[in-house]
């Protein structure tokens, strides 16, 4: 591919890209190619004690630290949190912010999710994919030329399992996904602690947050027992909770990174969605060239 890859990755909230694929976005973005995150809600449904209205306004100031920090695009739709439908009128809008992107490959969620946003906005993802080549749907918007290749990011749900088909080291970018994750300050050291109960547990110090927010560590050898990567003791996104894709498929690392696979520590997996392009073997070293 002569011209840098144009990757957008679709999330219902502020944040939901970052925690999926934020070190296969930091890498597409250092190596020149165009990344934009899309939230598809205002995120004002996230926290315990701020007005829905303070809670939007933070976190879309949030996605623009986030957004400077990694070099990239995020925007934030207006629709409010908890309240995503996959109506006509979305996917109409939809369509258009992706064909004004114009991307090559896009990332989101599978439709089987817990929560209605997550489901939601896979199912405008796919309502949106056969349409974004459709002249006379949306004609205001020009009609892209080809499918983009789509990819589901990993979830550990089990109705459908996840089915990894494309496993990508992230071992260089982890300290500055944690970063990306940092700015998130409403979510991963506020609301997210307090559904689980550990908002007591949270430092002040900005420098023992951060490190807070990676426990418990994952030894340096790698070496973790399976068994409690299960454990919803682990927190959203400390490091046990990022080694698990790289666990779970670990094949996968070894057959696209030979010797090295074997001691990958992170990792960000992904499934190849029906309803874009196929992720064909030229496609995949074209797309995702990491």
């Amino acid at each position: 591919m002569n011209r840098p890859i144009r990757a957008m990755m679709i999330g219902a909230h502020p944040d939901d890209c970052d925690i999926r694929c934020g070190g296969l976005a930091l890498k597409y973005a250092r190596a020149g190619h165009q990344v934009k995150f899309l939230s598809l809600v205002d995120g004002r449904g996230g926290h315990h004690e701020m007005s829905p209205e303070d809670v939007a306004a933070r976190r879309l100031k949030e996605t623009q630290a986030v957004a400077r920090l990694a070099g990239i695009e995020y925007d934030v739709w207006d629709i409010f949190d908890c309240e995503l439908t996959a109506d006509i009128e979305t996917r109409k809008r939809l369509v258009r912010a992706i064909r004004e992107f114009n991307p090559d490959i896009i990332f989101c969620c599978r439709p089987n999710d817990y929560h209605p946003d997550h489901r939601n906005a896979s199912l405008l993802v796919q309502d949106a994919s056969y349409l974004l080549i459709v002249p006379n749907f949306c004609p205001d918007a020009p009609a892209m030329k080809k499918l983009p290749v789509i990819l589901h990011f990993y979830d550990g749900f089990k109705n459908p399992p996840f089915e990894a088909e494309v496993a990508v080291d992230i071992d260089d970018v982890i300290e500055d996904k944690y970063r990306m994750l940092a700015c998130h300050e409403s979510q991963v050291f506020e609301w997210l602690p307090y559904t689980l109960g550990t908002l007591d547990t949270v430092p002040e110090d900005p420098d023992a947050r951060f490190e807070w927010l990676r426990q418990p560590r994952l030894p340096e050898d790698g070496q973790i027992d399976e068994s409690i990567l299960q454990s919803k003791q682990i927190g959203v996104v400390s490091e046990y909770r990022e080694a698990i894709p790289a666990i779970k498929y670990r094949k996968k690392l070894i057959e696209r990174y030979g010797e090295r696979g074997k001691s990958i520590r992170f990792a960000e997996v992904f499934s190849v969605s029906e309803y874009g392009a196929p992720l064909t073997e030229e496609a995949e070293r074209e797309l995702l060239p990491f």
